[in-house]
């Protein structure tokens, strides 16, 4: 078999795998997760204290606006950061290996060593690795950097921004569609069916198990809708 036909069987195995989607599931539903529940906590929070829709449209609208912009900005730059340090670990990396060659062998050989091989097959790996592709064997197995798991800043915020804007479209509709009346208590119950939901989801795309994820995310969701709503109620302010 030839390395081009090795590299896509491996490809194909690690389909079956999770932590592949690591990257942007994670940002994904990190996205949505706050897209809903920013937004609904904003409308709760404004419709504790006002009789009318129009306020609570408008409050609900800017959330959803600000809060996509914002967090697909700050990913961006929480990741790019990321990025920059993995980029100068590697190039540091680069750098000793042209600057002390036997050290940074030793070094390869004494990880491999400590991961269960025996001193002298650890050694002999490390000679080999080295001899194939001497950076790519030390980024990957002593900075602990490798393709799956490297960060990717413009993924990352697309796919934060875009779920939290699909994520906050959904309490804006209720507060659109819905009964003013007892408007807060429609938006809690149904942001819990969306937050049940998308953990749902999440734990079934990355392996996990769906009633720890389904209880996580609405107990969270719970206490940071509650505390909004009793910021409104407390301010007994009409809007």
């Amino acid at each position: 078999m030839s390395s081009k036909e090795t590299y896509k069987h491996l490809n194909e195995y690690l389909d079956n795998h999770y932590i592949h989607k690591s990257n942007w599931l994670r940002a994904a539903v990190l996205g949505a997760n706050d897209g809903i529940l920013s937004t609904a906590s904003i409308a709760i929070g404004v419709a504790a204290a006002s009789s009318t829709r129009e306020p609570i449209i408008l409050a609900t609208l800017a959330g959803l606006v600000a809060g996509a912009l914002s967090m697909a900005a700050g990913e961006y730059v929480s990741v790019s950061s990321q990025t920059d340090l993995e980029t100068a670990d590697i190039n540091r990396e680069r750098e000793e290996l042209l600057e002390m060659p036997e050290l940074e062998l030793k070094r390869l050989a004494q990880i491999y060593e400590q991961r269960g091989l025996k001193k002298e097959t650890a050694l002999q790996v490390a000679i080999e690795m080295t001899e194939h592709d001497a950076l790519s064997a030390h980024v990957r197995d002593e900075l602990g950097i490798n393709e799956i798991s490297q960060a990717n800043p413009i993924q990352a915020a697309i796919a934060s921004g875009a779920s939290f804007t699909v994520g906050g479209i959904l309490p804006l509709l209720v507060v659109l569609l819905l009964p003013l009346q007892n408007m807060e208590y429609l938006l809690y119950s149904t942001t819990i069916l969306f937050l049940a939901t998308l953990g749902a989801v999440a734990a079934k795309t990355g392996g996990a198990k769906v009633g720890k994820a389904i209880l996580r995310i609405t107990f969270w969701g719970t206490i940071a809708m509650g505390l909004t709503a009793l910021v409104g109620y407390l301010f007994g302010v009409n809007i």
